[in-house]
């Protein structure tokens, strides 16, 4: 088998072509997941706490200053805020997939009850016909 066919019944083959669509809407979602932050939900918060935006969140670990040679050195700062501001775009995106995978469960779970067909009633009648088939039965073998 050469390599390429190989390698063409292997991006074909079902599981790739749902992974490749997944990863595209995963990442179309993500930005949709971080406008929703980054403009509708950290403005609120960053109001609550007094007006604080989380990305400029920082610890200077040493200060600006101008060298021997006269070249000025960048402050070297910890920012803290920025990573905050990633665990918050993770709950708020772990959230909305587990309320997605919650929805879709549901639809399955009515599209199932929906499919299963009703148990058969059994009416008296047809169960005393059974039992009189079934003893008229034993009499003649018997």
């Amino acid at each position: 088998m050469s390599l390429l066919k190989e390698f063409r019944d292997f991006a074909v083959r079902g599981n790739v072509v749902d992974l490749a669509v997944a990863v595209v809407i995963g990442g179309a979602f993500g930005k949709i997941v971080t406008s929703l932050v980054n403009d509708i939900i950290m403005p609120p918060i960053g109001l609550l706490v007094g007006g604080v935006d989380f990305s400029d969140l920082a610890i200077t670990l040493k200060e600006a200053g101008i060298g021997e040679d006269g070249q000025a050195i960048a402050a070297v700062t910890m920012g803290y805020g920025a990573f905050v501001q990633v665990i918050i775009d993770f709950a708020i995106v772990a959230f909305a997939i587990f309320m997605i995978v919650k929805l879709i469960n549901q639809l399955k779970r009515k599209e199932e009850k929906a499919q299963t067909p009703p148990t058969p009633t059994v009416n008296k009648t047809e169960v005393l016909l059974e039992e009189i088939r079934d003893l008229l039965k034993t009499n003649k073998t018997g």
